[in-house]
């Protein structure tokens, strides 16, 4: 047995949240709608329509959708939404007066203004109780102050990546997955911190996207420092390219030639190595 849900994310690269039609018919991708969360009430919008999930696959109780959203819900959560920048100073300027050591970095309101959450950094544990308190004074609302980490910063704030390109996890990242330095090492880049590193100062989420293909081409080649026989002569392994499938031989004769894997015939290569595995190369995990 399964049970009817709709899948509803809140904002642009949230996950994406299952939900309970709760009797309400005909919604479909795109429907803006009032769902029941943890927190309370919020608007968010439908990526996958109805559909059966396995009860196994449903994870906590299963919140309703309460209904359709309507105008004025999109126009109050519009008016909310432009109060936010102007939150945000008035937020930073009550932690100076409090002298807390932490960085506020966003503040989200609900789509009716009953709740207001603030997101921020801080090195270690902070005591805000009393701030929380003066908040809910100035702005009338349910405060909720949410420690994040330095990759969720960088996914709120925004910016740009080496590429060039919006930062992924502010265009169309959900989650971040685990990412190491072997990874780095598979792709053959600079284990310099500022060539492999994000404007988050964390290790580049890109590294992770690709590394599956690089493991695979690298296990058809042999790994540098192996002696090879090559069309021209035995030689020593001295580089490779993973991507093009070259391998660059240094040759008894000295002389450095880069051959093919195609044209390094079946049994002249030593079998495959599998990719390295480094003591030093541990997963970096957001808080």
């Amino acid at each position: 047995m399964g049970a009817i849900v709709v899948g509803v994310r809140f904002r642009r690269t949230s996950k994406v949240y299952d939900f309970s039609p709760n009797g309400v018919d005909g919604l479909l991708p795109g429907d803006e709608v009032i769902v029941e969360t943890s927190r309370g009430r919020e608007m968010g919008r439908i990526i996958i329509g109805p559909h059966e999930v396995d009860d196994d696959n449903i994870v906590g109780e299963l919140k309703p959708v309460e209904r359709r959203a309507t105008p004025l819900d999109r126009l109050q959560a519009q008016r909310f939404q432009r109060r936010e920048l102007r939150v945000l100073e008035k937020c930073r300027q009550k932690v100076a007066e409090h002298n807390l050591p932490m960085k506020v970095v966003a503040a989200e309101y609900n789509y009716d203004g009953t709740r207001l959450v603030f997101s921020f950094t801080a090195e270690k544990r902070v005591d805000f109780r009393e701030l929380v308190r003066d908040l809910a004074r100035t702005f009338h609302a349910r405060i909720e102050l949410r420690q994040i980490g330095v990759r969720d910063e960088a996914k709120l704030c925004g910016g740009a990546g080496t590429c060039g390109r919006e930062l992924c996890c502010r265009s169309w990242m959900t989650e971040f997955n685990p990412v190491s330095i072997r990874m780095a090492k598979h792709q053959g880049l600079p284990l310099s911190p500022a060539e492999i590193s994000g404007v988050c100062g964390r290790l580049l989420c890109c590294l992770e996207f690709e590394d599956e293909c690089y493991v695979e081409a690298r296990s058809r080649l042999p790994k540098p420092g192996h002696q090879i026989d090559t069309p021209q002569g035995p030689g020593k392994v001295i580089g490779i390219n993973a991507l093009k499938e070259m391998v660059t031989v240094r040759l008894e004769s000295e002389e450095i030639v880069e051959f093919s894997a195609a044209e390094l015939q079946a049994g002249q290569m030593p079998a495959p190595c599998p990719a390295e595995e480094d003591d030093d190369a541990e997963d970096e995990n957001d808080e």
